[in-house]
């Protein structure tokens, strides 16, 4: 093998190759720096304070092994992994921050080629932009859903039942007391949550998008076979060095059609839209909000799992995995979309098989016949604004009701139980000020609980309007990431308690009922520009000066488009 990149370091008889090598030897053998051997990172998001990605260290190692045996340099690199449960105020505001970071340490170090390490919410995606970016061959290895907990006889969904429990709690149908005892049960093992949240979504979509090993994608955290595909992983990578493929050849315009589809067919989180749009502009690929609608609306749901469904990913694995879903939708998907192995994706669907038709339904008997993430645009939303309905109450899909209205997450909290709140289950929630400017960072608050009131007399769903997101795991008839944002001018700043909100999901419509007119001379009240005050120093202020809205990927402006892997100066 020779062209190497990391040759450009460690080749040579002049000062700065001596000093590369001698810096370097610690353990690695005088053939490493050749020329001939591929250096492989290992781009590691592991974290104490990542507690879905603690066991990665031991994933490396597996992915280390493979490296060796095909011949290259296993070098661990850690990267920045987000605690989705701990970082504040959300981990969305460091997704582009851990992304800049890992495109330039994958850029200035000595490596042709990299594995991609993650599996909590913001780690995959934020791998996958940089990766996009400096363009270096790399393939993703998910850590992997945790095994299912149970409580009181019955599985515990990761996140989902959080949000339940929390809410009987409120409801008076469940104690303080058993709530906390069902704290221990709810994360049984290593690895993210077992729902269909955004880290279960973005990890198999990661291999839609064919980043991934196929058939790798859904393996649970402890099951033994995430490190024998790791290990595989490991020896693939080196392969891939030789054979130039890189990002720019697998991630293409076909590969997110597919992950679109798959997005529909699983259940997928709302959040893999941003993320994915975020991609797709690291590689300049003409794909927009409404390609979400226009490719995916029509697929149906075939994986019964919460939060739209029953069961979990443990589940999933066991029913057949994600290939026997993309074999249900196969005509749906571009062959000529290729992944990691070299081939295209719908070449590793023939051998997959649905085991439990419980879990997985066939193509001729889905869950919901058209399960696709639905774009809505209207006066309150001219930019677009996004709705789940495989997570919805149907008969809310199309509702018409008067608008109760708060500027920022601490003036919900303060008011939401609050008995002289004027409010009724066929009002319309309204929380503005939590966009990618506003909060800063576009946080997962937009399934907002319902007033304690309601849930007492038995509530358990009501429209929700918000320029944020939600949990990947939560669920509801909420509609998300509503753009331009309020900070960002949008109208939703204008909007009042009282006036009347129509929601149409069939004719993708979201209004308020005013006039072209009362919109234009309505301004947003003092109380609602002093929730949208800006930072005024470090990453917050840079975020906020160029983020872009999340009809786009909430990027941030300049990192928008590849850059290369090369670097033009020595360091000596």
């Amino acid at each position: 093998m020779s062209g190497l990149r990391s040759a450009e370091w460690y080749v040579g008889s002049g000062r700065n190759a001596y000093i590369h090598r001698a810096w370097m030897r610690r353990g690695l053998p005088a053939s490493a720096f050749e020329g001939e051997r591929p250096h492989i990172a290992i781009a590691n998001t592991a974290s104490d304070l990542v507690p879905c990605n603690m066991h990665l260290t031991e994933v490396a190692r597996s992915v280390s092994h493979g490296v060796y045996e095909a011949g290259g340099v296993p070098l661990e690199l850690p990267v920045p992994g987000l605690g989705e449960t701990l970082v504040r105020p959300t981990a969305m505001l460091w997704r582009n921050l851990a992304a800049m970071q890992i495109e330039e340490m994958l850029r200035a170090n000595p490596i042709d080629g990299v594995v991609l390490l993650g599996g909590c919410d913001k780690t995959v995606p934020a791998l996958l932009m940089a990766a996009a970016s400096v363009g270096l061959p790399a393939l993703v290895v998910p850590g992997g859903p945790m095994i299912s907990g149970s409580f009181r006889g019955r599985p515990l969904g990761c996140g989902t039942d959080v949000w339940k429990l929390s809410e009987d709690v409120r409801g008076g149908e469940l104690s303080s007391e058993d709530f906390l005892s069902s704290e221990s049960s709810m994360i049984r093992s290593k690895g993210h949550c077992n729902t269909m949240g955004t880290a279960s979504t973005m990890g198999l979509l990661a291999e839609a998008l064919g980043m991934v090993i196929p058939g790798l994608a859904g393996t649970p955290a402890p099951d033994s076979r995430l490190l024998e595909g790791a290990h595989a992983s490991g020896r693939r990578i080196v392969e891939m060095v030789a054979e130039e493929l890189t990002p720019q050849k697998v991630i293409t315009e076909a590969s997110i059609r597919n992950a679109i589809v798959a997005l529909a067919a699983i259940g997928g989180s709302t959040n893999a839209v941003v993320h994915l749009l975020a991609i797709a502009g690291r590689l300049g690929l003409d794909v927009s909000i409404d390609d979400f609608d226009r490719i995916g609306a029509d697929v149906p749901l075939l994986v019964n799992l919460q939060p739209s469904g029953e069961h979990l990913m443990d589940d999933l694995f066991r029913a057949g995995g994600f290939l026997a879903v993309l074999k249900e939708v196969r005509e749906l998907l571009d062959p000529a979309a290729l992944t990691v192995s070299g081939t295209p994706l719908v070449d590793h669907l023939e051998s997959a098989r649905i085991w439990d038709g419980d879990v997985i339904s066939s193509r001729g008997e889905p869950l919901q016949e058209r399960a696709g993430i639905a774009v809505l645009r209207g006066n309150l939303a001219p930019g677009g604004a996004i709705v789940k309905p495989a997570a919805a109450t149907p008969r809310l899909l199309q509702h018409r009701g008067r608008a109760v209205v708060f500027d920022s997450i601490e003036d919900f909290h303060e008011r939401i139980d609050d008995p002289r709140l004027e409010v009724d289950e066929d009002s319309v929630l309204i929380l503005r000020g939590c966009g990618p400017k506003g909060y800063p960072g576009m946080p997962e608050v937009a399934n907002m609980p319902l007033p304690r009131r309601l849930l007492e007399a038995g509530v358990r769903d009501m429209v929700r309007i918000c320029d944020g997101r939600m949990s990947g795991t939560a669920y509801g008839t909420v509609v998300l990431h509503v753009t331009p944002e309020a900070a960002d001018g949008g109208p939703l700043a204008l909007v009042r308690t009282g006036d009347s909100i129509v929601l149409d999901v069939a004719a993708r419509r979201l209004d308020v009922e005013l006039s072209d007119q009362e919109l234009a001379e309505r301004t947003p009240s003092p109380e609602t520009l002093a929730a949208f005050a800006a930072p005024e120093r470090g990453w917050q202020r840079l975020y906020v000066e160029h983020v872009t809205q999340a009809s786009t990927g909430a990027d941030l402006d300049f990192l928008v488009g590849a850059s290369g892997p090369e670097v033009h100066r020595e360091s000596h």
